[in-house]
């Protein structure tokens, strides 16, 4: 369990209110999750959350932005460079255990409505799209490096949410790592396009 905010006192209001939002949301998961929850946590007045976000899908979009920026940062330190389907597997696995360790923050990132339009949002979620297009044009430049993208981003996605929903073996690192090694290997080896090893 993560450490609970600490009374709020001065300081950048709205990050700790996401900070609160991102306690509640891996303590309880998102039924937990209101802007009168996330005042309480914050220690501060029922109205303070309002001078920031308008309501709650607006706080699930800064929650969000936050997310996918701490995800692509775990994903990019997975594998910097990825040539081979072993490669490509170290990012997809760091993508499963960023869910399982988050669940709370990565059902709220997918799940939960939140505004398109927050240009954090837009910018963080745009950061993990160019992240992923350019591994896939570097390991296959003569394919669209943004459908590409996508397939890649889907496959891992699906593995995250079957895991997450007790569909795949989730009761060791270990177990995670060779279903998830499996699958990209094959997926990407069919192909006869990226190396084994």
């Amino acid at each position: 369990m993560r450490p609970t905010t600490s009374a709020y006192h001065h300081g950048d209001l709205p990050a700790a209110l996401v900070r609160a939002a991102i306690e509640l949301l891996e303590e309880g998961g998102s039924s937990e999750l209101s802007l009168r929850a996330v005042a309480r946590r914050a220690d501060v007045s029922t109205a303070a959350p309002y001078r920031h976000f308008a309501n709650r899908q607006a706080l699930l979009s800064a929650v969000a932005a936050v997310g996918y920026r701490e995800l692509a940062q775990h994903l990019a330190a997975a594998n910097p460079d990825p040539k081979t389907a072993d490669d490509f597997a170290d990012i997809a696995i760091a993508y499963v255990q960023f869910a399982l360790q988050r669940p709370g923050l990565f059902r709220a990132m997918f799940v939960e409505p939140s505004d398109s339009g927050s240009p954090d949002r837009v910018a963080a979620v745009d950061a993990i799209t160019d992240y992923l297009k350019s591994i896939v044009h570097q390991a296959f430049p003569d394919v669209d490096a943004d459908a590409g993208a996508k397939a890649t981003w889907s496959l891992v996605h699906g593995l995250a949410f079957l895991h997450l929903d007790g569909k795949f073996d989730a009761s060791s690192a270990e177990a995670i790592a060779e279903t998830v090694r499996a699958v990209v290997r094959v997926t990407l080896t069919a192909s006869g396009r990226v190396a084994t090893q």
